[in-house]
């Protein structure tokens, strides 16, 4: 994945974003996009709210994360578990994909070599144009089972 904007040009440009849609970033959103950029792969609101650093009262983020998500600076994923998730969109941080562990739904930003992300956008466009479509962007989600859920499910088997 790519490196983040540096935290000062990253609220700078927010900051923009919002403006041009005439809404301010407030402190609580300024929160919101801090502790966002700080995890490692899409975050719930519930994580998000547990974080020590918020500056959002749990009454008002679903709010926050959908004025964010609705200006562009936010982007949400489901997850296997059908829990919304949510990141920093790629104007702001650069293209990346996931590991998506399908027994617990957490998602991990993964970083994909450049001739494998190369390989991989011209198969994408391949099967596009193969289907008469016009291929705009590629997102890759790679479903499996994370560590800690991989060592509890071992652990139940054995205990069976």
């Amino acid at each position: 994945m790519a490196t983040p904007a540096p935290s000062t040009e990253l609220h700078e440009l927010v900051r923009e974003q919002l403006a041009a849609d005439e809404i301010r970033y407030t402190t609580g959103r300024r929160s919101v996009v801090a502790t966002i950029q700080m995890a490692s792969g899409p975050r719930t609101a519930a994580e998000l709210s547990r974080s020590p650093r918020m500056a959002v009262p749990v009454s008002s983020m679903y709010r926050t994360l959908s004025i964010l998500e609705e200006s562009d600076v936010l982007r949400k994923h489901h997850g296997s578990d059908g829990v919304g998730r949510y990141e920093l969109a790629e104007w702001l941080t650069g293209h990346h994909h996931h590991l998506v562990c399908v027994s617990c739904g957490a998602i991990e930003d993964i970083e994909v070599p450049r001739h494998a992300e190369s390989e991989l956008k011209t198969i994408v466009d391949s099967l596009g144009g193969d289907a008469g479509f016009r291929v705009l962007d590629h997102v890759l989600e790679i479903e499996g089972v994370c560590h800690a859920c991989d060592e509890r499910l071992t652990t139940e088997s054995r205990s069976s």
